[in-house]
């Protein structure tokens, strides 16, 4: 067997593997816990067009200074998104600390 023609064909097929793929795009939403209804509003629309789209979307709450004592806060926030987003999207990360901010990973359902 020829090496070289071997080594063609499984460049090919890899090349034609990665064709097939389909790559999951993360966006993210940056919120605070002192975010305002309205500003929180138009970002949760931007998060319900991209879902639409099959995009997951990272939902990132930052505490400044003493915020970060309040994490029931953002909890809820979290929580209030979710819900508001439920008719396009599953929960697939719940709410957790990491260091100064709290994450929450929202999907597209299959």
């Amino acid at each position: 067997m020829d090496y070289g023609k071997f080594l063609y064909r499984q460049a090919k097929q890899d090349r034609e593997a990665r064709k097939a793929q389909k790559q999951v795009e993360v966006k993210e939403i940056r919120l605070r816990p002192k975010t305002t209804e309205h500003h929180r509003s138009f970002k949760v629309r931007d998060a319900r067009r991209w879902l639409e789209e099959g995009k997951k979307v990272k939902v990132r709450i930052r505490f400044r200074g003493r915020e970060v004592t309040y994490p029931e806060i953002a909890v809820e926030q979290l929580m209030d998104i979710a819900e508001e987003l439920s008719d396009v999207s599953v929960v697939e990360k719940e709410p957790n600390r990491e260091g100064r901010t709290m994450l929450m990973i929202l999907a597209p359902p299959n």
